[in-house]
């Protein structure tokens, strides 16, 4: 059976549309992307949308699915190959690891909104704890269970990404003691599915996208360019 006809609706900076390319790039699923503008919606994307955010997956142009977990979920299992372990008790500690994902990803915000030198080292300091707790789960193979990728190796390469920029302005010294978490972060830098989940403005759309919201980190940015 063919698979259905699927439309992208993303924005060029999110990580969690970036999990759903990875997927869909995993699954060598074919796929139409379009790019919106999150300050200035369109209405369309207003009537498809009940969270108001990207991913969207529009199936068929008939049925919209929202929330990244559940878009990766669903390509996973309509395509052969899962990128789940077959074991429901190692699924549901992926599972649970990809929520620490998205809160490590809360903390990021946290990290690129704080206003001054405090709040940003509290954030990295939320954000150690969390990659100790990832560095003693890591084996040290090349993914997260090993030598195979799968979904939550998906989560987590967008999330490596965000350092991959701020560390071009400011060292902020978070994985100077998890050696496991930094070999990961390489091997998912290297993978083309991460790479090719962003365009090669990126960095720079990234940059700006700190830069305007006026925080420490920004005025760290400035310094270093200075």
């Amino acid at each position: 059976m063919p698979l259905p006809h699927f439309k992208l609706v993303s924005h060029k900076l999110c990580p969690y549309v970036q999990r759903s390319v990875i997927t869909l790039s995993e699954k060598n699923i074919p796929f139409e992307r379009v790019d919106i503008d999150l300050a200035d919606k369109p209405q369309w994307f207003k009537a498809l949308s009940p969270t108001g955010k990207v991913p969207l997956l529009v199936v068929d142009g008939e049925h919209v699915l929202f929330e990244s977990s559940v878009i990766t979920e669903y390509l996973d299992e309509i395509t052969p190959a899962s990128l789940h372990d077959s074991d429901p008790l190692v699924k549901a500690r992926h599972r649970a690891w990809i929520e620490l994902g998205s809160s490590i990803l809360n903390t990021i915000g946290g990290l690129y909104n704080a206003p001054d030198e405090s709040v940003l080292n509290d954030k990295v300091a939320q954000l150690k704890q969390k990659f100790a707790a990832l560095e003693q789960q890591l084996k040290g193979d090349e993914f997260f269970a090993g030598d195979e990728f799968q979904l939550i190796d998906a989560t987590f390469g967008p999330i490596f990404r965000y350092f991959d920029v701020f560390e071009q302005f400011v060292d902020l010294h978070i994985f100077d003691d998890f050696p496991r978490v930094q070999a990961w972060r390489e091997a998912l830098k290297n993978r083309t599915s991460v790479q090719q989940a962003v365009g090669d403005d990126y960095g720079e759309l990234l940059h700006q996208f700190v830069k305007n919201k006026q925080s420490h980190l920004a005025d760290l940015f400035d310094a270093r360019v200075g």
